[in-house]
């Protein structure tokens, strides 16, 4: 294992995804008797899985930016960006093929629905878009750092502007990326604010990975900036409000949701970063790097992509909590079983569709 590691960062990458399949699981397979929010077994489940989107937005943005800034180092950088934009576009591709009802189509029969944007469209976008403000700004890391905070502060705090967003004289397949106004469960605002708040933090370790107390400074701000973004985010968005006498921000800190959950997300990366010699076990970092293949395999499995015939058609919801617990146990060992042993790498994926266009391209020249 490589000294120079972030070993964590897969750590984190696999808790983000297992609490998402086992979100999904629950949330589309127990009885709706069950959905009580007052009750503390249901409303803690709830609250824990509120922080899944937001934590794997947040590791994306980390580590696809701190991969493209080393590379700058190394002199690779143009492979890294043409990489993360190849990457971009092939998680947009997958998250609208997932979508594709096969035999519908085969039947004549075509629904806007198929264009709703969903977790992979938007992490995909946001890839590409981190390496359009990288090249913007020359390849300065201080600046590409300074920017992504300020993206990521200003998409947080504009929230109330596009929260009902409604573009109805926009074609969906661009609307449905600012809008939830025809299903789309993810949009670009606010989450491409948590990439950036990734981006933002992979410059600091960037830079100061190599000191010497860097990680407890880095573990301790985590804690101490999460908590304050937990418990008094929304008191500091008010009294800003009232001193700049600027509504948007008390706006914003009368549904601080986004701001709340950034602060979960940072105190999951020092509880993972402070223990990251116990937890870099190799299945756990097996399951961080292969998360679009269990990604995908969920998805088929319990939403039926392409035949209709997924684990919600079959079962809905009709679980007792003993038997949604159970079942989200047997789901997940399955799920990861079949991406170790029976899917190809993220990898070699990749380079398979790099050497594709390569020929394309010495084909058309």
């Amino acid at each position: 294992m490589s000294a120079n590691r972030l070993y964590f960062i897969d750590a984190v990458r696999a808790f983000a995804i297992l609490m998402m399949l086992q979100g999904h699981f629950i949330d589309t397979l127990i009885d709706v008797s069950y959905r009580d929010p007052n009750h503390i077994a249901y409303s803690t489940w709830e609250y824990f899985r509120g922080i899944t989107a937001p934590t794997f937005f947040t590791i994306s943005g980390l580590i696809f930016s701190y991969l493209l800034i080393k590379a700058k180092h190394k002199g690779t950088e143009k492979i890294r960006m043409r990489k993360g934009l190849l990457r971009g576009l092939m998680l947009i591709a997958i998250g609208y093929s997932l979508r594709i009802p096969l035999f519908e189509w085969l039947t004549g029969v075509f629904r806007p629905y198929f264009l709703v944007v969903d977790v992979l469209q938007c992490i995909g976008l946001s890839l590409i878009m981190v390496v359009l403000v990288y090249k913007a700004t020359f390849k300065k890391t201080l600046i590409f750092s300074i920017l992504m905070l300020l993206f990521g502060v200003a998409i947080f705090i504009t929230e109330p502007l596009y929260r009902f967003l409604e573009l109805p004289n926009v074609p969906l397949v661009f609307s449905n990326y600012l809008s939830k106004a025809n299903g789309s469960i993810f949009n670009i605002i606010p989450w491409f604010g948590y990439v950036a708040f990734g981006a933002f933090i992979a410059t600091l370790f960037y830079k100061y990975l190599e000191r010497p107390k860097f990680k407890l400074a880095i573990v301790s701000g985590f804690f101490v900036v999460g908590i304050i973004l937990i418990m008094l985010s929304s008191d500091i968005l008010t009294s800003l409000s009232y001193i700049t006498d600027f509504k948007l921000l008390l706006d914003a800190a009368n549904y601080n949701y986004l701001f709340t959950r950034l602060g979960n997300v940072l105190v999951i990366f020092a509880i993972f970063y402070l223990f990251e010699n116990y937890i870099k076990q190799p299945v756990i970092l097996k399951i961080g790097q292969k998360t679009l293949s269990i990604y995908v395999i969920h998805f088929i499995i319990i939403y039926g992509s392409y035949t209709g015939l997924g684990l919600n058609r079959f079962i809905g919801r009709t679980l007792v909590p003993w038997q949604a617990i159970i079942g989200a146990i047997l789901f997940l060992l399955t799920v990861c079983f079949i991406a170790f042993y029976y899917v190809k790498t993220n990898e070699f994926i990749y380079s398979k569709i790099t050497k594709l266009i390569d020929k394309v391209k010495r084909y058309t020249n």
